[in-house]
């Protein structure tokens, strides 16, 4: 029997969970993933939270195998304009007859919530493929596959300073305090994969300057021959 693969797009952010969702998707035999989608800072040119700049993005996507759309937002960007702008990406998607936006969320129900309704009615269904994975394994399963990743981005109030610029790894998970999600879905960090199961091929990284800015702490990364 003949069907159709559902033509679906992931909602990229460079980080983990979101390159964990996309593995997932790329064993599904009944998901065709056509493409990333990435909303970027566009005054520095960098994702926004994780602080990535666009030129690993690109990386990512060309060692994935996909073709990446960039959408810019203006910085500081209203809630307003954001959703405008992610309308319009929405009523583009539908013309390439895109049916599925793919996320990497984890158990945050007001997140879930907020995509749900913001795609309703439109034809495009939201899905989670790694919703609900308990943190604690799944973080050990990424990194048991092969998954790499550093933290490009801590929440100060919520993690200690040292974590920023380290790689995830077991020795990372060892020494993360309790009150710290293993994944970080409550915010307390965010991170660039740069090897794994989901690539062809590494990429080669290293950790510029770390800086505070709007509260936060951020690790520059940086192409290996920068």
């Amino acid at each position: 029997m003949l069907y159709m693969k559902r033509k679906t797009l992931m909602s990229w952010s460079s980080g983990k969970d979101s390159a964990w969702a996309l593995h997932t998707l790329q064993n599904d035999p009944e998901i065709d993933l056509v493409g990333l989608f990435c909303t970027v800072n566009k005054e520095f040119e960098r994702v926004a939270m994780h602080g990535v700049r666009v030129e690993l993005l690109r990386k990512q996507a060309k060692s994935i195998g996909l073709p990446l759309e960039i959408i810019e937002i203006p910085n500081p960007c209203s809630n307003g304009e954001y959703e405008k702008i992610m309308g319009r990406f929405v009523e583009c998607a539908k013309r390439d007859y895109i049916e599925y936006f793919a996320f990497g969320d984890l158990f945050l129900e007001d997140v879930r919530n907020y995509r749900e309704e913001k795609l309703s009615g439109s034809g495009i269904k939201p899905i989670f493929p790694i919703w609900n994975m308990p943190t604690d394994k799944l973080s050990r399963e990424m990194i048991g596959s092969g998954l790499r990743a550093v933290i490009t981005c801590i929440n100060p109030k919520q993690t200690p300073q040292e974590f920023v610029g380290r790689e995830f790894n077991e020795a990372f998970l060892d020494s993360l305090p309790g009150t710290i999600d293993p994944c970080g879905e409550n915010g307390e960090f965010h991170s660039f994969v740069f090897d794994g199961p989901m690539f062809k091929e590494q990429i080669e990284i290293r950790v510029g300057d770390i800086v505070h800015r709007d509260e936060f702490l951020f690790a520059d990364i940086l192409p290996k021959s920068t």
